[in-house]
């Protein structure tokens, strides 16, 4: 039977995970590691995505007064908060042990195999398309993946004992998420692994529900290896350039360039307010927030639809939202998707006047 290796590079700060990734994936386009699943954990950060500016996506006041670490992650997406609540996890393998290069495909058989170890803790964990892992409609864990060359990094989280609140404050998001009832809402679409077992669960129980269902997916056996030393010398030149303020600050676009536009309207389905953080020299939605006094239900919709709009181009908003709600079964008395439509254009009309001034 082939044999991947297990790797545990334990609690460390930020910038050595990220070191790490970039290790690992280049030793791994080079055929010079073997396909590896690695479990880690992270001291407190906010990593961005290698796209996005500090300025414009984190709190940076309340990272400081905190001791929260800033990075910069080697692949894209949106800003996260990590700290030791979570347990990460991490897939380095080839394309041709994959047998596509789809990612939708991927990502479905690697979250499938996940979804599977976490129930055999004793939860009922399901995929749910595209990248996150659910409990009773709550997520339980994030996923991603990206390809370098033939290389695959398909990375996830596992939520142990989260605090949703310190991640909405450690973000740039609207004041009105910050409410009790905005705070209250967020931890209802979230679950914890500790939560739902009554207690804590081992790390070493963790990591075997994992490593058991991967290995049963792939057809493969793990055993424990630590890095190479060719990997150990990627890591250090790496290293060197990650925990460098130049790359955390390699991006660095002032807040005004990305503002946050809001709009407030009164329908006959009720008071809908939106805000809009607004990339305007790309024309791009990066991110939308829903709230107001509505009934919809289900109750996840508008965090679902808040998911589906992230990173749109202004012009195919009005679409987007179509789509969404013909594809969505929701109730939502006589609030209509074109009510979303409205509210959401009206806040994007204040970038077209700021621009006129």
């Amino acid at each position: 039977m082939t044999t991947w290796r297990l790797l545990d590079t334990g609690l460390r700060p930020a910038a050595q995970n990220i070191a790490l990734n970039r290790a690992l994936l280049e030793a791994r386009q080079e055929n010079a590691s073997p396909s590896t699943l690695r479990f880690l954990r992270f001291e407190a950060c906010a990593l961005l995505g290698y796209h996005q500016s500090a300025e414009q996506e984190l709190n940076l006041d309340y990272c400081r007064e905190h001791g929260i670490t800033i990075q910069r992650r080697i692949t894209g997406g949106g800003a996260i908060y990590f700290d030791t609540t979570q347990i990460g996890w991490e897939l380095y393998l080839h394309r041709h042990e994959l047998g596509t290069a789809d990612m939708t495909a991927i990502s479905r058989r690697i979250c499938e195999a996940a979804a599977r170890g976490i129930s055999a803790l004793g939860v009922d964990a399901r995929f749910r398309p595209r990248n996150d892992i659910e409990v009773d409609g709550r997520k339980i864990s994030g996923t991603g993946g990206a390809f370098d060359g033939d290389a695959l990094m398909y990375q996830g989280t596992l939520l142990i004992e989260f605090d949703v609140e310190k991640m909405l404050r450690v973000l740039k998001i609207p004041a009105e998420k910050l409410s009790h009832k905005a705070i209250a809402s967020a931890r209802e679409r979230v679950a914890n692994l500790a939560d739902l077992l009554g207690q804590v669960p081992l790390m070493a129980q963790v990591q075997a529900a994992l490593a058991g269902t991967f290995a049963e997916e792939f057809g493969v056996q793990f055993a424990p290896s630590p890095l190479t030393l060719h990997e150990e010398a990627l890591y250090q030149a790496a290293l060197t350039e990650i925990d460098h303020p130049d790359w955390i600050n390699l991006l660095a676009r002032p807040a005004t360039d990305q503002p946050t536009l809001d709009a407030v309207r009164k329908f006959s389905g009720g008071l809908l307010r939106a805000s809009v953080a607004f990339d305007r020299s790309h024309g791009r939605i990066k991110q939308v927030w829903f709230s107001g006094d509505v009934f919809i239900s289900p109750r996840r919709t508008l965090a679902d639809l808040e998911a589906a709009l992230r990173d749109t181009l202004a012009e195919q908003l009005a679409h987007n939202v179509k789509r969404f709600f013909a594809g969505h079964a929701v109730d939502m008395l006589t609030l209509t998707a074109d009510d979303f439509v409205s509210v959401l254009h009206e806040a994007l009309a204040q970038a077209n006047s700021e621009a006129a001034t």
